[in-house]
């Protein structure tokens, strides 16, 4: 049997890659003879560009000292894929490969928001006061990073961010709305994200993603007074009423300042399914098995496991989640097709012992799967 290993990452426990080397282990303990292929995948948040260069291939790991969440300095990594440059521009090598200090019409650069500006970096737990003091100015620096290099195509990766501001870190960083507009003049700006939220109202960041970044009720009405007037303000500089517009939510409101300065939304899991290969991955499995830290109704709604087992459905081919907690019930399970989901912390015995031994208890939870009935 050929096993198609793709994770999304499990909360700050482990990332995509970790959790696809567990699975991987405790599968080929419980069936030595399967062929395993480790495809670990992203959504756009934290893990990002971990996985874009998992197999190598092209994309560079750069690195830049940016500002964080709360101000102090951190050490951020983005990618450039130089990509083939033209052969008629001065510093084109010959032979067609990038020579040294040229720059292709299509170099891309992958920036994750995360890295700059993510939950992980805030040096402790959330709270209302972090809730309300974090920005989104490194992400800014890093795409500035990316155009000096000469991107001509910025992907920013959103998701897992400490920052409710809209953007504004981000824009002020590149020097204001309207000089950022004009930085990014010619350039594709793709915001990675399957967020759906709006940027504004019940549904929209403050409201539904504030509570995770430490922000109480009052903190939550708090930021979201703040995001109006700047919405209004940089609608208004960049003539893109975009506010309402799916993905504007995301990381805190990145998506809307990406979407204000001409950029488009794309699936994030699509963009990375693309990126890696998945397509051929599918066509060559006879089982996948994905996994994330909760498997719930938002796994359906903007992640990777949502993504995936439509992909799988469609190849036809067998669905496995492996998840940190499964609260999905089973009738929701079968019609998003996945074929079976096991817990993580019931494997463990506990929550806590799922979090604290987290790549064990995953490759444990991987072999016992692999030897126990699996779906056809």
């Amino acid at each position: 049997m050929h096993v198609l290993i793709a994770p999304d990452c499990f909360g700050d426990s482990l990332t995509a890659a970790e959790a696809a080397a567990a699975i991987a282990a405790g599968w080929r303990l419980g069936r030595p003879g399967d062929t395993v292929t480790l495809a670990p995948q992203s959504d756009g948040g934290p893990g990002f560009l971990e996985v874009l260069t998992a197999r190598g291939g092209g994309p560079l790991l750069r690195h830049c000292r940016v500002s964080g969440p709360l101000d102090a300095e951190v050490d951020a990594d983005w990618v450039f894929d130089p990509g083939h440059p033209d052969p008629t521009r001065a510093g084109a090598a010959a032979d067609g490969a990038v020579a040294d200090g040229a720059v292709a019409d299509g170099a891309v650069a992958y920036i994750e928001s995360a890295q700059a500006c993510g939950l992980a970096l805030l040096g402790g737990p959330p709270s209302a006061q972090t809730a309300v003091a974090a920005h989104s100015r490194g992400v800014g620096q890093l795409v500035e990073a990316a155009l000096d290099a000469g991107a001509r195509t910025v992907v920013v990766g959103l998701g897992g961010s400490a920052c409710t501001d809209g953007g504004r870190g981000m824009i002020e960083a590149l020097g204001g709305p309207r000089a950022a507009a004009a930085r990014l003049d010619g350039v594709r700006l793709i915001a990675a994200t399957d967020v759906e939220h709006r940027l504004l109202g019940p549904s929209g960041a403050a409201h539904v993603f504030g509570p995770q970044k430490g922000a109480d009720q009052d903190t939550v009405a708090a930021l979201e007074s703040r995001m109006l007037p700047w919405a209004d303000e940089l609608e208004s500089a960049t003539g893109r009423p975009v506010r309402d517009l799916p993905g504007a939510g995301a990381a805190g409101g990145l998506g809307f300042a990406l979407l204000a300065l001409g950029g488009s939304r794309e699936s994030g899991a699509a963009l990375v399914a693309e990126r890696t290969g998945l397509a051929a991955d599918l066509e060559a499995a006879d089982l996948v098995i994905t996994g994330e830290g909760r498997l719930d109704d938002q796994s359906l709604h903007g992640k990777v496991v949502g993504a995936l087992a439509r992909l799988a459905r469609a190849a036809g081919v067998p669905l496995v989640v492996l998840a940190g907690q499964v609260v999905l019930d089973a009738a929701a399970r079968r019609s998003a097709g996945i074929a079976a989901a096991h817990s993580v912390s019931d494997h463990a015995g506990s929550v806590r012992r799922a979090i604290d031994e987290a790549a064990g208890q995953l490759a444990g939870l991987a072999r016992r799967t692999a030897e126990g009935p699996l779906p056809e």
